[in-house]
């Protein structure tokens, strides 16, 4: 992790402008202050890139909108908003009077920034994946003839250790977690009927009766019949952290 926060300082040195990624779904989840500190003390010119945005419904992307200041809402899996997130940092090179521009992309592992980088650039320039970690070093990949885009690794803040965030945001994979129940459980807790209407089961209070309907409705039935919290809890946390789970 050392080594990774060696290529995000190296980053902030080298950048003109400097985009921080975060997750529409768990925007407030997604924020690495630590990274914001650093970035905020270069004095450099910066954009909110709130991605994933066609995981949540307008009305709520209208809301953060207010609230955010210097924010471009993206679909980089859709292509939507991209065009106006380039004319964004087109302005930003214009003002700083750059003829070709440097632009950083920092934030936690899984919050889609090779997919950014992907989208700007009109080509996959920038290997993608579901699992978090997945890219290593620095990328440099031109987005266009005045625009290069430094590809980092995801990071997270030195002293975080809360497991049960890192499993919601996608720094821990779905595939790797210990205890998939309780994270499903608390996804239950933070976005009241959201599962159940995905997975289209009765809600209940008690929420490991929730996971058994969401075992029995899919079919995944472990020995004698009883329904696998397990295997269901994994599906739920695989299917909330690729996407497929849209928050309404």
């Amino acid at each position: 992790m050392a080594n990774y926060w060696d290529l995000i300082h190296r980053v902030l040195r080298e950048a003109d402008i400097l985009l921080i990624v975060l997750d529409a779904r768990m925007i407030s989840q997604t924020r690495n202050l630590e990274i914001e500190d650093k970035v905020t003390k270069t004095g450099k010119p910066f954009i909110y890139v709130i991605n994933k945005a066609d995981l949540i419904d307008p009305v709520t992307a209208k809301a953060y909108k207010r609230n955010i200041p210097h924010s471009v809402f993206i679909s980089a899996k859709n292509h939507q908003g991209t065009s106006h997130l380039r004319e964004k940092i087109q302005i930003y090179a214009a003002r700083a009077k750059l003829d070709a521009v440097k632009v950083g992309v920092l934030g936690y592992p899984n919050v889609g920034k090779s997919s950014i980088i992907n989208a700007l650039s009109g080509r996959n320039a920038a290997p993608v994946s579901t699992i978090s970690g997945y890219t290593r070093g620095l990328r440099n990949v031109r987005a266009t003839s005045k625009i290069v885009l430094l590809d980092t690794p995801g990071v997270i803040p030195y002293m975080e250790k809360d497991d049960m965030k890192h499993a919601i945001i996608g720094t821990i994979d779905h595939s790797r977690e210990k205890d998939p129940d309780i994270v499903a459980m608390f996804l239950m807790e933070e976005f009241p009927n959201l599962l159940e209407k995905y997975y289209g089961v009765p809600f209940n209070i008690d929420k490991s009766i929730t996971l058994e309907s969401i075992a029995m409705k899919r079919k995944l039935i472990a020995k004698k019949g009883i329904a696998d919290i397990q295997r269901a809890a994994r599906m739920v946390l695989k299917d909330w952290q690729t996407g497929k789970i849209i928050r309404e």
